[in-house]
């Protein structure tokens, strides 16, 4: 018996050394690789590809900004040699924040913004549901909505220049045929105001209705199953049903449109010229006077600065408020 035990006990590795065993032969292995390294191997060149794409927007993106940074502080000379920087100064920041124009400038932005885009975003959504209805004539009535998006900015600008004339513009004698009077629109501070928040919403409103589209179509039907089952009307389901599931992509078509609408400049460039007066001045426009018109680069460059502080706030403050209202939501 104990010759036999013995046998055994000879032939048979115990626990620890077969376990020590395997690991040995496991990390000598030429054909496994541990995790950790192959994650890591995946992650090299994960940003190997990535490089070129990061070194281009590096350099388109990074740069400027980083460049317009440098400026802002510094006292900048035009020479025959190109720009020379001086000392570091507040001066640009000072002059900016103590002029009336500027002032003047944001708010017109900021009320064009904030009328333009929640416009839109009624607008927007209503065309929407009524296109989730639509059935074979969905695709014709998409490519008619596009057109306005898909035309350039200056021309569209220009076209409306056109129409709001007030020598021969249709829209003006229109107005004469309706009231009796050739009013002029885009030689008033109000009429030429809504008169560009009118073009803008004719030409973004496709924009909104089509990403709100995107974010109808993904919404389950079985959702709408059940509201119908509980008895829920039209109006109960869009405000419990369809808003909610609705949000994330809502806050995506306004971010895009904050941002486009609070950089506008070529609505207001092209009828109006910033006129009457600065009444229709935006922060671009008056960004693009100090640095090309009085070539003043710092002055311009901390508009610049400035303005994306203040729409970085703005998107910041509004994800704020979106992600509130979301875990609400879930909680609810």
């Amino acid at each position: 018996m104990s010759s036999v035990l013995q046998t055994k006990t000879a032939g048979t590795p115990s626990k620890g050394e077969g376990g020590g065993a395997r690991a040995g032969a496991w990390r000598q292995s030429p054909m496994s690789t541990p995790p950790g390294s192959a994650a890591r191997r995946r992650a090299r060149t994960g940003w190997l590809f990535a490089s070129p794409a990061l070194l281009i927007i590096a350099a388109v993106t990074v740069f400027p900004v980083v460049f317009s940074l440098v400026l802002s502080f510094c006292e900048v000379r035009l020479e025959y040699g190109g720009l020379r920087l001086g000392s570091p100064t507040l001066a640009h920041y000072e002059a900016l924040l103590t002029h009336s124009e500027w002032y003047r400038a944001l708010a017109f932005t900021l009320g064009f913004t904030i009328v333009s885009v929640f416009i839109e975003l009624v607008l927007g959504t209503l065309t929407a549901l009524v296109l989730e209805r639509l059935g074979a004539a969905r695709g014709w009535i998409l490519a008619l909505l596009l057109l306005p998006w898909a035309l350039i900015n200056v021309i569209a600008a220009q076209l409306w220049s056109y129409l709001f004339n007030g020598s021969y513009g249709a829209v003006s004698w229109l107005c004469e045929e309706l009231f009796g009077a050739q009013p002029d629109i885009l030689g008033r501070p109000v009429p030429a105001m809504a008169a560009m928040v009118a073009v803008d919403v004719w030409k973004t409103t496709p924009f909104v209705a089509i990403v709100v589209l995107a974010g109808l179509m993904l919404i389950p039907g079985d959702v709408y199953e059940a509201a119908e089952i509980d008895g829920a009307n039209a109006w109960t389901t869009f405000w419990r049903v369809t808003l909610p599931q609705l949000r994330p992509i809502v806050a995506i078509a306004v971010l895009f449109r904050i941002l486009q609408a609070f950089g506008i400049f070529d609505l207001p460039f092209v009828l109006t010229q910033g006129g009457p007066g600065t009444a229709t001045q935006s922060v671009a426009i008056l960004g693009y006077r100090i640095l090309f018109q009085n070539l003043d680069f710092g002055g311009g460059a901390a508009v610049a600065v400035t303005t994306a502080v203040i729409v970085l706030g703005c998107c910041l403050l509004f994800l704020r408020v979106f992600r509130a209202h979301v875990d609400e939501g879930g909680r609810a």
